[in-house]
């Protein structure tokens, strides 16, 4: 398996990539599942992934998570028209990653640094320790702007991931906006309050953006753990003055991001402002009025508890599976209307 990864990176490495892909922009977002190095950090409360912790994280084992992250990202880009030309996501917002030198190894320790990859990343207050990040191709798109945007409350001992904000252009001057998201988890009815408020705050700042910026493509992906169906993402969308934004996973047909108990659902999920959806306003317009799920083979097993198909692991509970993340990929494809 080690040498066909090898031979896979090594192959799609080889295609000429496009170094001003101006009038084509992939933009994807993935939760990585706990991508922490191996060191015991005193800041963060999730010491399992260390080597003497109770998963036994072992550098070898990291190595193996960064190599696997590579090579998901590389393959999503050779999914264009164009097999012979790979067309590498320009930004890719990620969740559940730790710190900097995680994403300093992913860039420059992988065969992602010949696509000039650079990240952005800010530490938030959450209590495991993990942040969101964006991954973006520094010769194809120039970040003007970045902030993290604080959704926890410290009165009520709430403590989450921040909302990472990047603004940015592309070489022909399309600006594009870009919000990560990771939300609280479902585990009790103040979650489910908190969450409800995160949402708010969120519509909140898309709103303010797009009134700033209306010639902007406002895009907000995340793993929201929730589906497109529930009530604090439906929040985000109904407004009485109208929604200006569309989640692009809403009406998607097929299996989901994420499998829980047997059930796929779309819990990552993109959204985007209604100025991509008609041409005017917006130089950059959709190229399918729905988010694509990557689910490349190699990302799936078979789930002989459930039947069908499950996500490739890193972990399976204690148990090291040494596969890529429990959650799929999921990506929208934007080109420069004429």
């Amino acid at each position: 398996m080690r040498f066909l990864t090898f031979l896979f990176v090594f192959f799609v490495c080889s295609l000429p990539c496009r170094t001003v892909a101006q009038d084509f922009c992939r933009l994807a977002f993935w939760n990585v599942e706990n991508l922490f190095d191996t060191q015991d950090d005193s800041t963060r409360n999730d010491d399992d992934f260390t080597p003497a912790g109770k998963n036994n994280w072992t550098a070898k084992r990291y190595k193996t998570k960064q190599q696997n992250l590579c090579k998901t990202i590389i393959a999503m880009g050779s999914t264009s028209q164009n097999a012979s030309r790979l067309e590498m996501p320009i930004a890719i917002g990620l969740a559940e990653v730790e710190n900097d030198k995680v994403l300093r190894d992913l860039c420059n320790g992988t065969p992602l640094r010949k696509f000039k990859y650079k990240y952005i990343h800010y530490d938030s207050p959450d209590k495991r320790g993990i942040d969101n990040a964006l991954l973006y191709r520094s010769d194809v798109f120039k970040p003007f702007l970045s902030k993290n945007i604080c959704t926890s409350d410290s009165s009520r001992d709430f403590y989450t991931r921040d909302i990472l904000l990047v603004e940015g252009t592309t070489g022909k001057g399309d600006t594009i906006i870009l919000l990560v998201n990771h939300f609280p988890s479902k585990r009790n009815i103040e979650n489910e309050q908190h969450r409800i408020a995160i949402a708010q705050q969120l519509r909140h700042i898309m709103d303010t953006l797009l009134d700033a910026h209306p010639s902007a493509a406002i895009i907000a992906m995340g793993d929201f753990n929730a589906a497109p169906d529930e009530k604090e993402m439906r929040s985000i969308l109904l407004k009485k003055s109208g929604c200006r934004f569309v989640n692009l996973m809403a009406n998607k047909k097929g299996s989901g991001s994420y499998k829980y108990q047997g059930e796929w659902s779309f819990i990552d999920q993109i959204i985007v402002s209604e100025n991509v959806t008609r041409k005017e306003g917006c130089r950059l317009q959709l190229k399918s009025e729905e988010g694509e799920v990557f689910n490349a083979d190699f990302l799936l097993v078979d789930d002989e508890r459930y039947l069908g198909k499950k996500t490739n692991r890193t972990y399976l509970g204690p148990r090291y599976n040494g596969g890529y993340s429990d959650h799929l990929p999921v990506y929208v494809d934007l080109y420069r209307a004429k």
